[in-house]
C-alpha cells in the first residue's frame, strides 16, 4: 500500500475504536507508521483524511449490504442476510459510531458522509420491502419506506444495547426481534 493508504487505514481504524474528535493527527501518522509531513503532503488536513476513511468504509460497507441482500431468495431471507451477518457487535456500527462523535456531527463534510450512508441502507432495505409487498410476500399495508426506517433504526438500537450490556446475545435478541415482526407482517 502507498503512504495515502496507510493513512486512511489507519484513520479508519482509529474513527472505529476512538471517534475523531479524540483522534490527533499524530496518533494517525504514528498507526499509519508515516512521516510527519505525510498527513499534509496527501490530504488538506486531519478533516480531509477522515472523510477519505469514510469514504472508503461506506463503499466497502456498501459492497457487504449488496452482498447480503443479494444472497436471499425471498425479501424476508434478503433482510435476514442482512441482520444476522457476521459483526463485531460490540464493537458496534462504524457508522453510528461516528453519528455519536460531536465533532463528526459538527462538521458538514463528515456529517454528510454519515448522512449519505444510513439513508442508502433505508433505501436498499425499502426496494427489497417493496418488492417483498408487490410480490406478495408480505402485506399491502406494510409500508416499505418506514419499515426500512425501523429494522435501520432496530439494528442501530441493537449495536448500543449490547455495548452497553457488554453482551452480544442482547444484540441478537434484537435481531431475531425485528426478523419475528416482519415475519408477522408476512401476506
Amino acid at each position: 500500500m502507498s503512504t495515502r493508504d496507510d493513512l486512511i487505514e489507519a484513520t479508519r481504524g482509529l474513527l472505529w475504536e476512538r471517534g475523531y474528535g479524540a483522534t490527533s493527527p499524530r496518533e494517525i501518522l504514528d498507526a499509519a507508521g508515516a512521516g510527519k509531513g505525510s498527513m499534509y503532503h496527501h490530504f488538506r488536513g486531519k478533516e480531509a483524511l477522515a472523510q477519505a476513511a469514510i469514504e472508503r468504509n461506506a463503499e466497502e460497507m456498501r459492497d457487504q449490504i449488496t452482498g447480503d441482500l443479494a444472497s436471499g431468495c425471498t425479501a424476508l431471507g434478503q433482510v435476514r442476510a442482512y441482520l444476522t451477518r457476521e459483526r463485531e457487535v460490540l464493537k458496534g456500527c462504524q457508522f453510528g459510531r461516528l453519528v455519536q462523535d460531536p465533532d463528526v456531527i459538527d462538521t458538514p463534510a463528515l456529517r454528510s458522509e454519515v448522512q449519505e450512508m444510513f439513508a442508502w441502507i433505508r433505501g436498499q432495505l425499502a426496494e427489497v420491502i417493496s418488492a417483498g409487498v408487490n410480490g406478495g410476500e408480505f402485506r399491502a399495508d406494510l409500508d416499505p419506506v418506514r419499515t426500512a426506517a425501523a429494522v435501520a433504526a432496530a439494528l442501530q438500537g441493537a449495536y448500543v444495547l449490547a455495548r452497553a450490556a457488554k453482551n452480544p446475545s442482547v444484540f441478537d435478541d434484537a435481531v431475531e426481534g425485528v426478523l419475528a415482526l416482519l415475519e408477522a407482517a408476512r401476506a
